[in-house]
């Protein structure tokens, strides 16, 4: 089963400063133009330690670690606990707000059946991660999974505690404002852990599965490592935001592909046809195209002019996919587009991302790339909903590669998990 537990958070205290100064993007969403504007925001701004610009990044992020905690810009709190976490967020003139919590969950490998992945991934900067983990002994930022809370038992207790006023309330530079409450009461926390004790016990990562599969291989080693390791060890347990998938505010955004090298000859556009149903559409119709399918539509713009499509026959993927897989697995956009249209009828091979693919998150900067030629076809994808994502993770499965695009990110710089030895989760 899931194990969750409350820990005691370090935070910024007010020698720090400002809380929009300290805050910062995720590391691996920092670009060289906001490290510097995150440096010049704060001599305590937190990419300062998530990414610093020194070369010997580690070993400065140790120190201005062991020396904020002397100045007193960082503290950690007396009382363990759940930590509420609202994001309040615009998104195509819609008002939504995110609804979750950050607990320190067990870490188990996932070929335990307990902590699932949802999809493929690249191959990730493991050692990067590794190596900062080992020099500071802290979670600097949280992991990202989904829960099963079909009764919304959770969502309930967290809108009452945000009735009270938040611990923290930062607006980040994207516009997100971030809100966190702190849950200490025992009855409440044993109500939350209870609903992550129903069979079948399983949750699924989000986002962060590279830095999920570090920790998990640092817990094995400190196991071997440290002389007084138990269980209840904090490495043995890590920082992560939950969200249950029936949160309203639980938002994935498309991400839409770009090839560029291939294009559709008239033997391919005759195999397209048999396929799906076809029909010119205008450019700034795409959107409203789009929007009209729940599924299983697609927008293909190439050389200035887009064609909507939408698959005549989910069966027809039997004939591309020769492997054994849920059906619920088959009948994925994603896995229609990499299977049918990329595999099947462009005959694409190993695709290189940034060389000839491109994952695009905005229509318009996928639209772009082709009209700019930097790029020969954008297909345009519908979101992957949550609950496709928890269901073909519980079955076994794994997605293409950038089947999901979680929205917005979290923000780093409100809490950090201390695994120094000797820290313990009881």
């Amino acid at each position: 089963m899931v194990e969750i537990r409350p820990f005691k958070g370090i935070r910024y205290t007010k020698n720090a400063g400002k809380l929009e100064d300290l805050v910062a993007q995720p590391y691996d969403k920092i670009t060289e133009e906001m490290q510097d504007l995150y440096y010049a925001k704060s001599d305590y701004n937190y990419c300062r330690l998530t990414l610093p610009i020194e070369k010997n990044r580690y070993e400065i992020s140790k120190e201005r670690l062991d020396k904020w905690f002397k100045e007193g810009i960082f503290e950690q709190e007396e009382e363990a606990g759940f930590y509420v976490y609202f994001q309040d967020f615009e998104l195509f003139g819609k008002k939504h707000i995110r609804k979750g919590f950050f607990a320190a969950v067990k870490l188990h490998h996932f070929n335990e059946g307990i902590v699932l992945p949802h999809e493929w991934t690249h191959k990730g900067p493991k050692i990067d991660r590794l190596n900062m983990l080992k020099a500071t002994q802290k979670f600097l930022e949280p992991g990202f999974m989904l829960y099963n809370d079909p009764d919304k038992i959770t969502i309930k207790i967290f809108d009452e505690v945000a009735k009270e006023e938040p611990i923290m309330d930062v607006i980040d530079d994207l516009g997100v404002r971030n809100r966190v409450w702190k849950i200490t009461e025992k009855k409440s926390i044993k109500t939350i852990q209870d609903v992550f004790m129903i069979p079948p016990g399983q949750i699924v990562i989000a986002d962060g599965h590279h830095r999920y599969e570090t920790a998990c291989g640092y817990r094995d080693e400190l196991r071997t490592l440290r002389k007084n390791w138990t269980e209840d060890d904090a490495a043995n347990f890590r920082m992560t935001l939950l969200v249950a998938v029936q949160d309203e505010g639980l938002t994935i955004l498309p991400t839409h592909r770009v090839l560029d090298g291939y294009e559709l000859s008239d033997k391919a556009w005759k195999r397209v046809r048999e396929i799906f149903d076809v029909k010119e559409i205008k450019k700034e119709e795409i959107q409203e195209f789009m929007d009209s399918y729940e599924q299983h539509a697609f927008t293909i713009y190439t050389k200035g002019k887009a064609y909507g499509i939408v698959l005549k026959d989910p069966k027809i993927i039997d004939k591309f996919i020769k492997e054994e897989h849920a059906e619920s697995y088959k009948m994925l956009d994603v896995v229609i587009v990499r299977e049918v249209l990329f595999n099947g009828i462009l005959k694409t091979k190993d695709l290189k991302i940034d060389e000839n693919i491109f994952y695009i998150r905005w229509l318009k900067d996928a639209l772009a790339k082709v009209d700019d030629g930097k790029a020969t076809i954008a297909v345009i994808m519908n979101s992957t909903k949550a609950a496709q994502v928890l269901d073909a993770s519980k079955k076994g499965e794994r997605m293409p590669q950038k089947s999901t695009d979680f929205y917005p990110k979290m923000i780093s710089g409100l809490l950090m998990e201390d695994i120094s030895e000797g820290e313990k989760l009881l």
